[in-house]
């Protein structure tokens, strides 16, 4: 070792602690064995793991269950149902109920007292209001009082004095809240963005069920590629195990074997960077599927059962535009946005309009107790004290009657006329609300053109990956075959080492990127499934969005009133 270079030592030194695998039985199978047999995964590096098999339909289901993001997303639509019922809550009945007593004592200031000093005065009354705002802008109130009035002036023709009235009351706007009101916009616009959590809800599904699915083939990428790597190790070790024979009979120099360690070395480094991608893709795929609750949740072990398909199919464009213009639920969320819009421009027009009112007021009164005699003045002035008797004695009953059959009326039937002095807001909310929609318009138009750009490009992500899995599936069939021919000169003494080592090389990586086609394939596949409901990238362009009682596109908004 002397004569050796120094770099050639160094390397033979490092090289002869690399511990050499156990020597593994080369075949020319195809790489892509089904997942989930035992040449496609590693031993469990713990006893405690548990290992679970999972198809690719049974993967969406638990993501359908348990992914947080579909549970977040899910109380979403209770909330707004909140909302509606909140808005609605204008339009409930209000029943008002009130009780009174009051006690009075003023002092005597008329020389008609009769001689008393003070004149005491006691008040006790009830009422029950019922009120309402209607659907149709008008708004009713009934009210019902009852009183019973005590007092020790002499002039008052009745103690205790008992009045009922009812008293009811309808009003109805003729031309500015008469066919939209506050009221009635909120509830329209909380509707709207009901039926818009529902579209997001459906958009978080959609866009879920293509993370797991892509989630599910970059795992079966991730073990296929680590059979690949296992099967060029194998390659690798039988190499470097019939170049210590050939050193052993004397045909070959020990120095050749260095290259057959460094090409056993290299293949070892991917065999390890090839199982954490697994654990990798393993976490990315449980955190979507189950949940994190779960006591074996780290320590599981997910096996897909699916291998991962190629189909040579046919790719209709022009079908896949239509049903995206159809389906797409971001273009579902502009248009339910513009529809918001819709409600509030109707509503700043409305405002614009004079403010009539048309009212009706009935009023029905019934009064009794019981009645004395009249009082002489002249009688009380000259110091007699007034004997009073008791006329009639008209009790509850009776002024009940009077209020019910209407003996003492009082309608009121009158229209009051509002307008305001020059622009007020609504004005200026229903000019930018025009100028806003259409931008909108103009937006939605733009949403559309790329809603149709996605798809083709999808579509065509789909055909290049097709072609590319013929291509590479070609490459590695002829990349086996070369590996066999130069084994064969070698056995012959007409190659070289070098070059079995970079035909070993060359069938790894077609094999690697068989594998790797296929799966980007299979995930254009779903791309292309998914870009037809929902965009491939979080938000999207040209998403509109409208809150109650605002209108907000392009990064501005219009604010009520």
């Amino acid at each position: 070792m002397p004569q050796l270079p120094a770099f050639i030592r160094v390397m033979i030194v490092a090289l002869a602690v690399v511990p050499l695998g156990p020597i593994a039985a080369f075949g020319q199978a195809d790489p892509l064995r089904a997942p989930g047999t035992a040449a496609t995964r590693a031993p469990a590096a713990q006893t405690a793991e548990v290992l679970r098999r999972l198809s690719i339909d049974e993967a969406v289901r638990l993501a359908l269950e348990q992914n947080l993001g579909i549970q977040i997303q899910r109380v979403d639509p209770q909330i707004q149902d909140v909302g509606v019922a909140q808005a609605r809550s204008f339009w409930a009945p209000n029943l008002v109920s009130n009780f009174a007593r009051n006690s009075q004592m003023q002092r005597s200031t008329s020389a008609l007292s009769g001689g008393a000093t003070s004149v005491d005065n006691g008040l006790v009354s009830t009422g029950v209001e019922i009120n309402q705002l209607l659907p149709w802008g008008g708004r009713y109130a009934a009210d019902w009082g009852s009183s019973r009035f005590t007092t020790t002036n002499l002039f008052n023709n009745y103690s205790p004095q008992l009045q009922a009235n009812v008293a009811l009351n309808y009003t109805q706007p003729l031309m500015r809240n008469f066919s939209i009101d506050q009221v009635r916009q909120q509830v329209q616009l909380s509707a709207k963005v009901r039926q818009l959590s529902d579209t997001q809800l459906q958009a978080v599904i959609v866009q879920t069920t293509r993370n797991v699915k892509n989630a599910y083939w970059d795992l079966t990428y991730a073990i296929n590629n680590l059979a690949a790597q296992r099967q060029s190790l194998a390659l690798a070790e039988r190499s470097l195990h019939d170049n210590q024979r050939r050193v052993e009979v004397g045909t070959l120099a020990p120095i050749d074997i260095v290259q057959a360690q460094a090409e056993v070395a290299i293949n070892e480094q991917n065999v390890i960077v090839a199982q954490a991608s697994i654990k990798r893709e393993e976490d990315r795929l449980r955190t979507l599927i189950f949940d994190p609750d779960m006591p074996d949740f780290w320590r599981m072990t997910i096996e897909p059962t699916d291998a991962a398909p190629f189909e040579d199919q046919p790719v209709d464009v022009d079908a896949a535009i239509q049903r995206a213009l159809e389906r797409r639920l971001d273009l579902a969320q502009a248009k339910n946005s513009i529809d918001q819009s819709d409600v509030n421009i109707r509503y700043f027009r409305n405002q614009l309009l004079p403010d009539v009112n048309a009212s009706v007021n009935y009023i029905s009164t019934g009064v009794g107790g019981v009645q004395l005699s009249p009082v002489d003045p002249f009688a009380i002035a000259s110091g007699t004290t007034p004997d009073r008797t008791i006329v009639a004695d008209r009790g509850f009953r009776s002024v009940l009657g009077d209020v019910v059959q209407g003996n003492y009326p009082n309608w009121t039937v009158g229209v009051t006329i509002g307008y305001p002095l020059g622009s007020n807001t609504a004005h200026a909310n229903l000019a930018r609300a025009r100028l806003q929609y259409q931008q909108a318009q103009t937006q939605l138009k733009n949403l559309r053109l790329q809603i149709v750009t996605q798809v083709r490009d999808a579509a065509r992500n789909l055909q290049t990956n097709q072609q590319r899995v013929k291509s590479a599936r070609a490459s590695r069939e002829l990349q086996e075959r070369k590996l066999e021919a130069e084994e064969k000169k070698l056995a012959a003494g007409m190659s070289t080492n070098f070059y079995v080592f970079q035909a070993q090389r060359d069938l790894a990586q077609a094999r690697t990127q068989e594998i790797q086609a296929i799966a980007d394939y299979n995930k254009s596949l779903v791309d292309f499934e998914a870009v037809q409901e929902v965009p491939l990238t979080s938000g999207g362009p040209g998403v509109i969005t409208a809150g109650a009682g605002a209108i907000q596109a392009g990064g501005s908004a219009i604010i009520r009133q």
